[in-house]
């Protein structure tokens, strides 16, 4: 019965425009969308044809994630292209190297470069901070020391902005979570975005005030979907992060996947108006949503929807 109704709902959305979504992380500025691959151009430019797809299929705006000086500013530069756009503004942990490395450049100036960008786009296009945190997944990018110094920093520009955070952890929640605390005065909100923790995470992140952001990521294992079950749909917040973090077949959640789109092409064969595969795009979101729905039970749909 569940499954029935999954199936039902998620055509409906696949055909009626009024069912809109909010991509809330989305990295449009990647290479990829310009046909670029390691550095290599394979294909033609397509981001148009991209997110003309997500807005045939019910998503109504993306916001399109900034992760260090220069993707904040092409961030912002692409969401000023359609009214449809917003975008954050901050240094991924794994770059956060950039603030005592950028030439020409201090940390300080970094970081009222930052500050600017924020406070001149605060009422129209910049709408977080971020993509900000911590990640131990990927320590051979910025050591510990220096991550946590410079997301630390970053919870100044929430306390002058106003804005919420855009939030990123990997394996690093107890140094997260105590750095939040630390600087709780200072946030506004926020959401841990690509959130892959465990439940007492999750429940201590929502405890602390903040929404948790599930993408393909989120929904890779059978224990991931009991954690996902865990969290009351008021605190969810759905995204791609695209072009990672696809739903893929291997996955836990794939087997709520019942929307199918045209099928994916490889890189190389890639043709106008068609998909890549490996490439997440904001239009996936309806499966991310698909999962979320089929976890929650039927006697919650009507609540959440």
């Amino acid at each position: 019965m569940q499954l029935l109704l999954l199936r039902r709902l998620v055509t409906s959305m696949a055909k009626v425009s009024d069912f809109k979504l909010i991509d809330i992380g989305a990295n449009l500025t990647d290479p990829m969308f310009k046909g670029i691959y390691h550095g290599k151009q394979v294909h033609e430019a397509d981001l148009e044809a991209v997110t003309q797809r997500a807005f045939d299929t019910g998503v109504a705006k993306v916001i399109i994630t900034g992760g260090s000086l220069k993707d904040c500013q092409d961030a912002l530069n692409l969401a000023k292209t359609n009214d449809r756009f917003y975008c954050t503004v901050g240094c991924h942990p794994t770059r956060c190297l950039e603030f005592d490395q950028t030439d020409g450049m201090t940390a300080d100036e970094y970081f009222h470069k930052l500050l600017a960008i924020c406070q001149a786009n605060a009422k129209s296009k910049v709408v977080a901070i971020g993509e900000c945190g911590l990640d131990y997944d990927r320590l051979q990018f910025c050591p510990k020391d220096i991550q946590k110094k410079y997301f630390e920093k970053q919870l100044e520009l929430c306390r002058v902005t106003g804005l919420p955070l855009f939030l990123h952890c990997r394996a690093a929640f107890d140094d997260f979570i105590d750095i939040l605390k630390r600087n709780k005065g200072n946030i506004c909100g926020g959401v841990v975005h690509s959130f892959d923790g465990s439940k007492d995470e999750a429940l201590a992140a929502i405890e602390f005030g903040l929404y948790i952001g599930l993408n393909g990521c989120s929904l890779k294992t059978d224990n991931n979907l009991e954690v996902v079950k865990a969290i009351p749909c008021d605190k969810l917040l759905l995204e791609t992060d695209a072009p990672w973090c696809e739903v893929r077949p291997s996955h836990a959640s794939s087997k709520f996947v019942s929307t199918q789109f045209a099928p994916a092409k490889k890189k190389e064969k890639w043709e106008p108006g068609c998909s890549i595969k490996s490439r997440n795009e904001p239009r996936n979101l309806m499966w991310v949503c698909c999962t979320r729905i089929a976890t929650i039970g039927v006697n919650q749909l009507s609540d959440w929807l």
